[in-house]
Formats: C-alpha cells, sequence, structure tokens
C-alpha cells in the first residue's frame, strides 16, 4: 500500500526503489523509483526477473501512466570501474530519487543497505517480490536497462547484446574474445579484465 495514515491523518507516500543489471559485464547500472498511487492498483506486480519480457512491457506502460510519480536514472559503466558497483547502484538510486516529481516520506529499497539518500527508510531483502512499490521499480528498471541493450546491439554488432542484455553468457564471452572490448564494457570485472 503506497499511503497509509499518518498521527495528523495527512497521507503517507511512500517510493520503492530498486536497480538492475548489477551482474552485467557491459553498460550502466539501472535503477527507478515509483510512488504508486493507491487509488490506482496495478495487478501482477512482482519481482520483475519472473515477467516475460513483454508483461514486463506492458506493466512498464501501467506504472508511468497510474503511478502517482516515477524515475529512471543510472550509472555509467566508467561509474561503476571507478567507485565499484556497490557504490554506482547507490548512486543510481540516489538520482533516480532525485529525479522524483514529488518526494516520498518514506523509501522502501530491495537488498540489505541503504543507498544514502536523506529521507526515512527501510531495506527489504526480496523485497522485489513482497513490496509493490519496490516490484514496479525493478520493471521500469529492466525494461529502461533492456531497451539501452537494444541500443547497444545496433551500435556493436556481433556481441548479442540485446539476447543476453548484458549478463556474461557463453556467447557474450566468445564475442569478447573473437571482437574485443567496447567502450561500453565494464574493466573492472573479472570476466573483462582477462580481454584487456
Amino acid at each position: 500500500m503506497s499511503l497509509a495514515a499518518s498521527s495528523d491523518n495527512s497521507p503517507i507516500l511512500i517510493a520503492g526503489i530498486d536497480e538492475v543489471g548489477r551482474g552485467c559485464i557491459v553498460g550502466p547500472v539501472a535503477a527507478a523509483a515509483v510512488i504508486l498511487d493507491p487509488a490506482k492498483p496495478i495487478a501482477g506486480l512482482t519481482d520483475s526477473k519472473k515477467l516475460s519480457e513483454k508483461r514486463r512491457t506492458v506493466l512498464a506502460e501501467e506504472i508511468k501512466a497510474n503511478a502517482l510519480a516515477w524515475a529512471v536514472a543510472r550509472a555509467e559503466a566508467s561509474e561503476i570501474d571507478r567507485i565499484n558497483i556497490l557504490q554506482a547502484t547507490f548512486v543510481a538510486m540516489r538520482r533516480a530519487f532525485a529525479q522524483l516529481p514529488i518526494k516520498p516520506d518514506f523509501i522502501k529499497v530491495d537488498g540489505n543497505r541503504l543507498p544514502g539518500i536523506a529521507c526515512p527508510g527501510e531495506a527489504v531483502v526480496g523485497g522485489d517480490a513482497l513490496v509493490a512499490e519496490i516490484s514496479a521499480a525493478s520493471i521500469l528498471a529492466k525494461v529502461a536497462r533492456d531497451s539501452e541493450m537494444a541500443v547497444l546491439d545496433r551500435l556493436y554488432p556481433g556481441y548479442d547484446f540485446a539476447g543476453h542484455k548484458g549478463y556474461p553468457t557463453k556467447v557474450h564471452l566468445s564475442a569478447l574474445a573473437e571482437h574485443g572490448l567496447t567502450p561500453q564494457h565494464r574493466r573492472s570485472y573479472a570476466p573483462v579484465k582477462k580481454f584487456l
């Protein structure tokens, strides 16, 4: 539920925050922040990884149309290499939160650590499957990052970025061996380092 009554009976706005792409070896890590509208419930929200690509796309449009507020942000591969993936994830989350057109009273973040946002909140392990706001954020982040991979696929043909979405699959690693690194590869990641 996005809203609850506070002591003065004004509504409490809750933003869910999640990221996608930590385990990828190319491209940005994406994060989203979503404040749902309790008057416009969205059926079928769950962890984005449990949904088909088609279902995610449909839900993403529904979230954007019906949420009170949403934002998607990113941290680039170069930032990941410079400050590490955990810190880059927190940067992306803070950027998404900062872009929300209305500010929540409370945040719920997927995982076991808060990203250093100046707002009361809690970290929820497995939250992308448990908390509707986090589920919505995971869907928006996943759809945004997957579309980014489709763009990289056109920019760098031969790597099948649209297929594996940047994860270190056999296809991806064999493409690295054949074609070398792109400027978007995360050079601090072990599977990439051996191709430097």
